[in-house]
């Protein structure tokens, strides 16, 4: 009785009710969020992940900076219609490297986390330059201007190594001071098919779940 008595004066007072529906809710968001922030193997890196290279990572800011990420995915989700067309869905480890992730929820496109196993590199630069020529019902805006823009033209490659390498990623002194070379003679359209071809890089080879 003393329980009924306590629920409806709970029901009640509308004070009541919103601090129990925060209680009740903060308890439940701590007991997903807390395992994640307290674990380490959320954050460590797959087998076979490796940290991208200058002209990877150069490819990576570029499809950030032509809002790629806008209309493509990069998450498999644990659906058997999404492993079926994409491949063995994420794992946490994969995105170990990745600052910022690019996940994205809107899929205008296909997702794009296993694409670097699926075409050749000149399927790739052909469909950047003219989507519609690989894909004709593609919707796909065409980036012509990649093939003419020299990658790393202002030449900061270097401090965005250093600033990642502060953050954890594993490159030496040694690859940050060859980083510039090996953007010599390279456009911007190498280096986003570079980037593209390195999508699920570490989980190529492993069997559907």
């Amino acid at each position: 009785m003393k329980l009924v008595s306590l629920h409806r004066r709970i029901e009640r007072n509308s004070g009541l009710l919103i601090f129990g529906i925060l209680v009740v809710s903060s308890i439940g968001g701590l007991v997903q969020v807390l395992p994640i922030v307290l674990g380490d193997a959320h954050g460590a890196p797959s087998a076979g992940l490796v940290v991208p290279s200058p002209l990877e990572l150069e490819g990576r800011d570029i499809y950030i900076r032509e809002s790629c990420s806008t209309c493509h995915s990069q998450q498999v989700r644990p659906l058997l219609a999404e492993v079926k067309r994409y491949g063995p869905y994420s794992r946490a480890g994969e995105f170990a490297y990745d600052r910022p992730f690019l996940w994205g929820s809107k899929r205008t496109g296909p997702d794009l986390a296993r694409v670097g196993a699926r075409y050749s590199d000149d399927w790739q630069r052909l469909h950047l330059l003219d989507p519609r020529s690989v894909v004709p019902a593609s919707i796909m805006p065409a980036y012509p201007w990649l093939a003419s823009r020299s990658a790393d033209h202002g030449r900061t490659i270097q401090a965005r190594m250093r600033a990642l390498q502060s953050l954890g990623h594993p490159y030496t002194d040694e690859d940050i001071a060859a980083a510039p070379a090996a953007l010599d003679d390279r456009t911007e359209l190498d280096a986003v098919t570079a980037y593209l071809q390195s999508l699920g890089r570490s989980m190529q080879g492993e069997p559907q779940p």
